[in-house]
């Protein structure tokens, strides 16, 4: 049985006793379904093998390349890789964050209403009756699951080939103080929640842009579009009054706990300026998906 039959007949048990399914079971309900929607696309699947390919491929090159490393073009951090295979996870995920994570999640996030109406079940969805709003929340929801997934197969990829490729041990960390390895492993873990949660604007952005046409296509072009213009915008200094407010620009700001003690400021700022483009963008997106026609 398909998602939009189960929730059709969901909704017609609801209008057959006069009421509707209670708010959390229906929004239990679609989240699963959007889930199980999001995570059994071909696309998703292959989405998640290319970023956890990316860390196995940065090893290796560093790993060949050990006896003439680079400077510069990157992290500090990345240069210690060859000393400790831990290192790998947040040069991993400062070479996929820029790029490759937000590509993924703007696909994710560009597809998850204007594939509905493309495929023509949104107007069933809608019928169940699943809430405009709830199917909203449910689908913005299940984006940052999968930011989550996102990051994780990075960050675990990462870890597995930075053992096999380099030593494991105490960490360096960027300030020149010494912490044990469990310790190095909850940073890491830390490190990997913070960049997840950096993907929550550019999520809102994408259900927003999502809800302006009915092309799931065109959505996923156009919030994919959206990161790289903004990326390169990010990259002129000339645009200093108007970076700070750019989703992209505190992102690797991540490498900030990665010294001892941890520096908040920017995290909190990335993290701050993160809610700030839900809020906005979220709205936006309620107001037009709940005064939109749904005709197909």
């Amino acid at each position: 049985m398909s998602r939009a039959e189960a929730l059709s007949r969901t909704g017609a048990r609801a209008v057959g006793t006069g009421r509707r399914p209670r708010t959390a079971a229906g929004f239990l309900a679609l989240f699963r379904s959007e889930l199980h929607l999001t995570f059994r696309r071909t696309r998703t699947k292959v989405l998640l093998a290319i970023l956890a390919v990316l860390p196995v491929l940065i090893g290796v090159v560093v790993k060949l390349n050990t006896d003439s490393p680079h400077e510069g073009g990157g992290p500090s951090f990345i240069a210690q890789t060859t000393q400790n295979g831990l290192f790998l996870v947040f040069t991993a995920l400062a070479v996929a964050l820029p790029v490759f994570l937000p590509m993924t999640v703007g696909v994710v996030a560009g597809d998850a209403v204007a594939g509905e109406a493309a495929a023509g079940t949104l107007r069933y969805l809608l019928v169940a009756p699943a809430g405009r709003t709830r199917l909203l929340a449910a689908k913005f929801t299940a984006g940052l699951v999968f930011c989550l997934a996102a990051t994780a197969a990075v960050a675990v990829t990462a870890l597995a080939a930075g053992a096999v490729l380099f030593p494991l041990g105490e960490v360096t960390l960027l300030s020149g103080d010494t912490i044990g390895l469990g310790d190095a492993l909850l940073r890491a873990l830390l490190v990997a929640l913070v960049v997840a949660a950096s993907l929550a604007g550019l999520v809102a952005i994408g259900l927003f842009v999502s809800t302006l046409t009915g092309s799931g296509i065109a959505a996923m072009a156009a919030t994919v579009g959206l990161v790289v213009t903004v990326q390169i915008l990010d990259a002129f200094p000339q645009l200093d009054a108007i970076r700070p407010f750019l989703f992209s620009h505190y992102w690797l700001n991540f490498a900030d706990l990665l010294r001892a003690p941890m520096y908040w400021d920017g995290v909190l700022k990335d993290l701050g300026l993160q809610a700030a483009y839900v809020a906005v963008f979220g709205s936006a997106a309620w107001s037009r998906f709940t005064s939109r026609d749904i005709s197909a």
